[in-house]
């Protein structure tokens, strides 16, 4: 066959329409809505997880009076929730052991383990994992992490829980630069500290599991303002973790997607990072106003290492968990604006249980 440099040129032209269709090959993403929870603002970073066949979320932060602007105050919360059908009602009256919000949870051994977090004055190094039993609510302490932490990222890939970066306190003006893990699985879990992410420390990243990987998306890096006050720096970058070789750098996400719905789900071999903040309106004025965080989902192919053009979302959400259920994967609650919190609760076609 003539190997010219034009046929040459067209073959490269096909190959890469083929492969573009092939991303775009995967079918629309169902979603649906499940019974919002019982609060009329709902919450930021609640945790969130399945134990007993049940859904439960927990914890969180809201502002109930007055958004910030207008003298508000942020509220944290120790309250429980549970909903054992989807087509059910929320049971309330449970507690977490104290309020916390802007942690990580992720499911295992047939509980929901809560990682970190904080309230308004301290954060926590609290690690504990939550059990239903159709009945009642119990908590079984795990080992404490190495410090308090919240803001951080974390997924977990077989029985090992991965924490990234987050803050050590309430009023920190840079990120911790960390990399924990700890074996589930192992007769005395321990945390372990790894060799943390090559690029900037950070927090309200995208955490992803998949492969037998950890994946870290995005997030925001801090520096002491003029005032003494955090500033923000939106990142693009995407990392992927294994135990044997480390950390690898992956092509850059289209935009930012701060405190994106964490662990991202999993879908037909893609890691979905759903909504979160770009950066673009992080000064609109009134603040009353804002538009929301971007309607629209980055795919990540974990098998070609690729980002899919993005699709539509029908919800703004950032500070919100992610964890799977009756093969779906439910975002519950978060943020649709700044200061706004939604209790919606919603679900998306996940094949993965």
């Amino acid at each position: 066959m003539l190997r010219t440099p034009r046929r040459t040129l067209a073959l490269a032209v096909i190959m890469t329409v083929m492969a573009q269709a092939g991303c775009a090959s995967h079918p629309p993403l169902h979603w649906s809505r499940l019974p919002s929870i019982p609060d009329p603002e709902g919450f930021a970073s609640p945790f969130a997880g399945v134990s007993g066949g049940a859904l439960i979320v927990a914890g969180g932060a809201n502002f109930p009076d007055r958004r910030p602007w207008e003298g508000g105050t942020k509220v944290w919360y120790d309250s429980l929730f549970v909903l054992e059908a989807q087509a059910g009602a929320w049971k309330t009256g449970f507690k977490l052991p104290r309020p916390a919000a802007y942690g990580v949870s992720v499911n295992h051994a047939g509980g929901i383990v809560c990682i970190g977090g904080g309230d308004a004055t301290h954060h926590f190094r609290d690690v504990y994992r939550l059990r239903w039993d159709g009945q009642r609510v119990t908590t079984e302490p795990l080992p404490s992490l190495p410090k308090p932490c919240a803001f951080m990222s974390g997924a977990l890939v077989g029985n090992i829980v991965y924490i990234a970066g987050g803050i050590e306190t309430p009023a920190a003006t840079t990120c911790l630069n960390t990399l924990w893990s700890i074996d589930l699985s192992a007769n005395h879990p321990a945390w372990l500290q790894l060799a943390p992410c090559p690029g900037p420390e950070r927090m309200l990243a995208v955490a992803g599991a998949a492969d037998g990987s950890f994946f870290l998306f995005s997030g925001t890096q801090l520096h002491p303002g003029h005032d003494g006050k955090p500033v923000r720096t939106y990142l693009r970058d995407a990392w992927r973790y294994t135990s044997a070789q480390a950390w690898s750098r992956l092509p850059d996400l289209p935009r930012p997607a701060v405190a994106a719905p964490s662990p991202a789900p999993l879908n037909s071999g893609r890691l979905l990072v759903i909504s979160g903040d770009d950066g673009l309106n992080t000064t609109f004025k009134p603040e009353s106003a804002h538009p929301g965080f971007p309607r629209n989902i980055l795919a990540f192919e974990v098998s070609t290492g690729t980002w899919s053009p993005p699709s539509d979302s029908p919800i703004s959400r950032a500070t919100a968990p992610t964890t799977v259920w009756n093969r779906q994967a439910i975002i519950p609650n978060g943020e649709a604006r700044p200061a706004y919190r939604s209790p919606e609760v919603w679900a998306v076609e996940s094949p993965h249980p």
